[in-house]
């Protein structure tokens, strides 16, 4: 459960990043938890998941979906952020200051105008087994992270197939 906490709190501060620098929300509104379902979790996490804890809502900021899924035995977790606004700094802006502010992020192709990952290490003081992905298409700003799972290329692969479907709803 620590481990899934801390992946929230990471995906959390990305969603405040881009959420403090962006304005009147545009483009398509998507729910997150229509898009990727509780079988989409299942499959990714290896387990069983309890119902998902999603919130979806206009914002003086713009549009936000977000969904957080957890397995019923603990340890593991998936979370999920979506931003959409036209703001004074776009997304790409918003991609780079995450950069600068967290630390080295991996750059990853194929996915949006750009996107890159990260995985904490323990040396960082963050708990094993975290990966965030973010992802920038347009104007809109994806976080998707995993906590608990040991395989990081593994955990990687299926942030990137849930990407897909995510960007292929927009």
């Amino acid at each position: 459960m620590r481990v899934c906490l801390a992946a929230v709190a990471g995906a959390a501060l990305s969603l405040a990043s881009a959420s403090v620098f962006a304005a009147a929300a545009a483009g398509k509104q998507i729910d997150l938890a229509a898009v990727v379902t509780k079988a989409d979790a299942e499959a990714a996490l290896g387990q069983p998941v309890k119902e998902p804890q999603p919130r979806n809502g206009d914002g003086g900021d713009g549009y936000y979906s977000r969904c957080n899924y957890y397995t019923e035995t603990g340890g593991k977790c998936l979370v999920l952020r979506f931003h959409q606004a036209a703001g004074k700094i776009e997304a790409k802006k918003q991609f780079e200051m995450l950069s600068k502010s967290t630390g080295k992020i991996e750059p990853v192709s194929g996915l949006g105008d750009r996107a890159g990952y990260s995985a904490p290490s323990a040396a960082s003081g963050a708990a094993a087994g975290q990966m965030m992905l973010y992802v920038v298409k347009g104007n809109a700003f994806l976080t998707i992270g995993f906590g608990g799972m040991d395989d990081e290329a593994a955990a990687l692969n299926k942030a990137k197939e849930l990407a897909r479907k995510i960007l292929a709803s927009l």
